[in-house]
């Protein structure tokens, strides 16, 4: 209801940025580190995302010459010939731990997955935290964020005293970023009907088995109109961070980032799944695995 101006019954995963939806951007910063095995966990209009990808159309993003009036189209590149995506049916009505349950059937014989809220995009190095989270040994892993908000923290004394204001970005708050990673034990921490980051993470916690990991750069998510236009506007302007499959030296420049990221984590022994989770009005979870090589067609995994 709150981006009903982006469309009408249009499910948040397929909200456009310039020609693609927040989806198919978010699918693509996964496959720029290798993770191009996808399981779409689908829910509220489960059919917009299906023609989508059974009607995808590779020249509104990519480069081609047209030739015979039209009759012959040759494209210079291509977005998804090397994905395979996996398209579950999880129901409309289930919360995101009955989601992820429902895929765990797809998700036999992964070790580690990664997970995703499918509504917000980052320029976060993903090898860099897969590392951490590996070299860690723990069951989950979250990637926490400062709330992009415009409100202020009030401290105060049991008498009321005021003792300080200041923006909720300068304090130590963080929030649930979206961005999870998994080990497969985590099934064995949830149970049927219960949601993803209550009962199962209190347990995790108990156990001494879950992790965040800080991410001070650019994360957004698209929970509003404006926050579309936000998105809309960096996209428009060339200055999009979460597009690291393209020149991300240049982008972090403009915008104040640090592009230097330290070689070994790119080097990482990282081989198994990664799940993407969405949550809110329209459910929506992605599974995505890395191969050893670069897949050549979907059927190769």
């Amino acid at each position: 209801m709150r981006l009903r101006e982006a469309g009408e019954d249009i499910p948040k995963p397929m909200v456009p940025i310039g020609s693609r939806p927040i989806l198919w951007h978010l699918m693509k910063y996964y496959a720029h580190y290798g993770h191009t095995d996808f399981i779409l966990c689908l829910g509220y209009r489960a059919d917009a995302i299906k023609k989508f990808f059974l009607n995808y159309e590779e020249t509104s993003s990519n480069d081609f010459v047209l030739t015979k009036g039209g009759r012959e189209v040759e494209l210079m590149n291509r977005d998804i010939s090397d994905w395979r995506i996996t398209f579950a049916d999880t129901g409309v009505n289930a919360n995101i731990g009955q989601r992820l349950m429902a895929v765990r059937q797809y998700l036999r014989g992964e070790e580690i997955f990664l997970a995703n809220y499918a509504d917000g995009l980052t320029d976060m190095h993903l090898p860099s935290v897969i590392q951490r989270f590996e070299s860690a040994g723990k069951i989950a892993n979250f990637v926490s964020v400062r709330p992009n908000l415009s409100f202020h923290a009030v401290s105060s004394g049991p008498d009321g005293r005021v003792s300080e204001i200041k923006p909720v970005m300068d304090t130590d708050l963080r929030i649930n970023g979206g961005f999870f990673l998994f080990r497969r034990e985590i099934f064995d921490y949830m149970r049927p009907g219960e949601e993803l980051v209550q009962e199962p993470f209190d347990r995790l916690i108990k156990a001494d088995q879950l992790l965040t990991h800080a991410h001070d750069g650019f994360t957004a998510s698209m929970d509003t109109f404006k926050d579309k236009q936000h998105f809309d506007e960096l996209y428009a302007k060339g200055r999009a961070p979460w597009e690291v499959w393209r020149n991300s030296s240049a982008i972090a420049g403009e915008i104040g980032l640090d592009a230097a990221l330290p070689a070994a984590a790119t080097a990482g022994p990282f081989g198994a799944g990664a799940a993407i989770k969405y949550g809110g009005g329209d459910f929506l979870t992605l599974v995505a695995r890395r191969s050893p090589e670069p897949l050549t067609s979907p059927a190769q995994s």
